[in-house]
């Protein structure tokens, strides 16, 4: 083989290398822009949830009304702009932050709860409901840090 030949050989696996670095960095620095893809869904969430009651709430709250107030809590995050349209591919641009509160959230669903009709024989059977609904979404990678004092 000639010199100019190995020389173009190893110039093309240059370019070709370089080439990838960039189109691998773009795409990288693209992709690191948008947020993750949480997928939420209504079934496996109150499959979770259930699972993770305690068993004196278990015996009060009927999987339905356990899906009704998930069906609640996720109407109040889209009333709160926490659950916004077209997400997918979205660019982060998160201006301010909105802090959740267990509190407030339970008193919501109580709320909701009573309007519907839906008899909440124990209020810490809600209490259960939202944490175990908060855990579900940190366990989906729904949910930002938790908020320190």
């Amino acid at each position: 083989m000639s010199a100019v030949l190995i020389f173009a050989i190893i110039l093309a696996t240059l370019l070709v290398f370089a080439i990838a670095a960039i189109t691998v960095g773009r795409e990288a620095r693209r992709l690191d822009s948008f947020a993750p893809r949480a997928v939420y869904e209504l079934e496996q969430a109150t499959k979770y949830v259930a699972d993770r009651l305690p068993s004196d709430s278990q015996a009060r709250l009927t999987f339905e009304e356990l899906r009704k107030l998930l069906v609640f809590h996720m109407r109040w995050l889209h009333d709160k702009g926490l659950q916004p349209l077209g997400v997918i591919d979205r660019r982060q641009d998160i201006v301010e932050e909105i802090v959740i509160s267990e509190e407030t959230v339970t008193a919501y669903l109580l709320g909701a709860a009573e309007k519907n009709r839906i008899e909440i024989l124990e209020d810490v059977d809600v209490v259960h409901v939202v944490q175990a609904h908060l855990e579900y979404f940190d366990a989906i990678g729904a949910v930002g840090p938790v908020a320190k004092n």
